[in-house]
């Protein structure tokens, strides 16, 4: 083990592997060294966890009524989060809404930030009329409140997870275009892109193999603490019916069905209440322990 940890710490790497896992090892050492962001990781690991295995871990079926058991105060022997006015267990709903919840956010992972990110460094590398028109049409998705916008499109493509889903993706990218561009515009006259512009490379080749690279750490960065968000406004669509539909277990939809209970069955809305909270956190948490590995000046310390 020691031998391994000295070859992941050479100063003088003999290849670019060496290299890349010598810096992942550092980058790991320095948030290990952050509590807060060790917690983020656990509780961001532990929703995997759950999402993953929620039919072993769940006691019940999710969708399973029955009404000879509804409204049971948590602690109930079977049912430690009580259930819901259709007799369904809460404990089982919240562990397989994980799994909703984690698909919501790795599909707007797998969009809204990749659209931002050639949105940016197009407009940055280009400039000019192809930087006006990209930032113009940033600035009026910009224009309007996140949730706001996402209302409306969902109105437009009708309820359901997957136009949720969209609706998110469509309001969440400029931001990250907005990210991109300013990084591209700072590492776009640098001498190593004029090296790379002599040997004959192209635009797409000097935007794909070097200047979205450099744009990465900021844009995983804003992925992570924009997690929060992007939990927070699929609930929201859930909790206006706009969003996931009956009788899947999304944690927002829950909400909304238990408030009409909040007063005298505070459980129903409170305990997916405090899911949201809790994966909220973690995903902050964590976005800042990596806002603070890779950020080079914190690292270069």
């Amino acid at each position: 083990m020691s031998t391994l940890t000295t070859w992941l710490r050479d100063p003088n790497p003999a290849s670019r592997m060496q290299s890349r896992l010598g810096q992942s090892y550092l980058s790991w050492l320095r948030l290990r060294r952050n509590p807060l962001a060790m917690i983020g990781l656990l509780i961001t690991a532990a929703l995997l966890f759950v999402a993953i295995f929620a039919p072993l871990l769940a006691p019940h079926e999710p969708i399973t009524q029955e009404l000879g058991r509804r409204l049971l105060p948590p602690g109930t022997p079977g049912n430690i989060l009580g259930t819901d006015d259709f007799g369904r267990d809460i404990l089982s709903r919240i562990l397989y809404g994980s799994r909703i919840t984690l698909y919501i956010v790795l599909l707007v992972i797998l969009t809204a930030p990749v659209v931002g990110l050639i949105i940016g460094t197009v407009a940055g590398y280009f400039g000019g009329w192809t930087d006006t028109i990209l930032m113009r049409i940033t600035d009026i998705f910009l224009a309007f409140p996140k949730l706001i916008l996402a209302l409306a499109l969902v109105a437009v493509l009708g309820p359901g997870m997957e136009n949720a889903v969209l609706a998110i993706a469509l309001t969440s990218w400029p931001p990250y275009a907005r990210v991109a561009r300013a990084e591209t515009l700072t590492v776009r006259n640098s001498d190593y892109i004029a090296a790379v512009k002599l040997q004959g490379a192209g635009p797409i080749r000097i935007i794909w193999g070097h200047v979205i690279p450099m744009c990465l750490p900021s844009v995983i960065i804003r992925v992570t603490l924009d997690m929060a968000g992007v939990i927070l406004t699929a609930a929201g669509l859930g909790f206006l019916g706009l969003g996931v539909q009956p009788p899947l277990p999304e944690w927002g939809l829950m909400i909304s069905a238990g408030r009409k209970f909040l007063f005298e069955q505070w459980w129903v809305a409170t305990m997916p209440g405090l899911a949201i909270f809790i994966v909220s956190l973690g995903f902050n948490l964590l976005g800042d322990g990596l806002r603070d590995v890779l950020d080079p000046k914190s690292a270069s310390k």
